[in-house]
């Protein structure tokens, strides 16, 4: 069979693409199956995905473990930051199934171009590709990790999916929308940064505080995420919104101000029939928890580097993740 040869110079997700399909790769294509039709069933629609750029926010997690594990000069192995790119991945071609989203990465939805089916496919596949590179890797117990953290991750899902802010008591808003972002997010997170640990041989006790130091800028970076989604990139803020989800505004809103929470919730039952104006709802909680979202997410952050400082010590390694931590908080805006 011939080569799926995707460009002359490849981005980094579609190398790694190329190299698993080829014959010796950890997804070997049947040569029975001409090329052209691997391409529709799987190769075209992984490689459209990958090529899209994203933040690699995992990349920079794993590669932060390595560093802060003792990583020597050896270069950290590439595979290991594309098994949690390529978990990523696969996490937002089914999410945005779920979702109904239009749009990802300024680009349609995967399923909106292939259909839902093979969008499905190609996501589920994403995360046995990981798992088989990771195994590749041989490290202790990395699989079994990796393995429990998606089911983690599913978890959080699950209450994404099946809880409406428009239907949930103020009373549990708050440790509802924390332990969603947990288990979607920080647990992902903490998987990076613990691989990265693992590889560059750091011992149990460096690998929890590294682990936990992940989880919780996961945590905090879902924050702004879900801040900066309504008050500069409304698309998905809007989507959430349209779609009741739970998110970090929402939670900060019943924290602070139950009365306007309720309010506000009549303004979401609105949005949610296609009576009401999104957009206007949008401003509306920037204004009320804007200031108290950034409070937070400052604290978050100051505490997930102090805990790292006081776990592993001052050093040139933690300095250094500690600044690549504040340009990931900037390059959320």
């Amino acid at each position: 069979m011939n080569k799926l040869a995707f460009e002359s110079v490849l981005p980094r997700g579609l190398a790694a693409l190329e190299r698993a399909l080829a014959p010796d790769g950890v997804s070997s294509l049947d040569p029975m199956v001409p090329t052209a039709l691997w391409r529709l069933a799987l190769a075209g629609p992984a490689a459209d995905f990958l090529a899209r750029p994203g933040k690699e926010l995992r990349t920079s997690i794993v590669r932060a473990g390595w560093a802060l594990g003792g990583g020597g000069p050896t270069a950290m192995p590439d595979r290991l930051a594309n098994v949690l790119e390529l978990l990523h991945a696969g996490s937002l071609i089914v999410d945005d199934v779920e979702d109904g989203s239009e749009l990802r990465r300024g680009t349609p939805a995967l399923h909106r171009m292939v259909g839902v089916p093979l969008a499905i496919n190609t996501g589920s596949w994403m995360y046995f590709w990981a798992l088989a590179e990771l195994a590749e890797l041989q490290l202790d117990g990395a699989v079994e990790l990796a393995v429990r953290t998606l089911v983690r991750c599913h978890q959080g899902q699950a209450l994404d999916l099946a809880v409406r802010v428009v239907d949930l008591d103020v009373v549990y808003a708050s440790s509802v929308v924390e332990t969603m972002t947990n288990l979607k997010t920080g647990q992902l997170c903490r998987l990076a940064g613990e691989l990265g640990a693992i590889a560059a041989g750091a011992p149990a006790a460096s690998r929890a505080a590294i682990g936990q130091f992940a989880e919780t800028a996961g945590v905090a970076l879902q924050m702004l995420d879900d801040l900066g989604s309504l008050a500069s990139r409304r698309d998905k803020g809007l989507e959430d919104l349209r779609n009741a989800r739970a998110t970090w505004p929402w939670a900060w809103l019943a924290d602070r101000d139950p009365f306007a929470w309720s309010r506000l919730v009549g303004m979401a039952r609105q949005v949610v029939a296609g009576e009401g104006d999104a957009n206007a709802l949008a401003d509306e909680l920037v204004a009320l928890v804007g200031a108290t979202g950034r409070d937070r997410i400052r604290a978050t952050l100051d505490g997930a580097a102090a805990g790292l400082v006081i776990a592993l010590g001052s050093s040139p390694a933690v300095d250094a993740v500690i600044a690549e931590l504040r340009r990931m908080e900037t390059s959320y805006g």
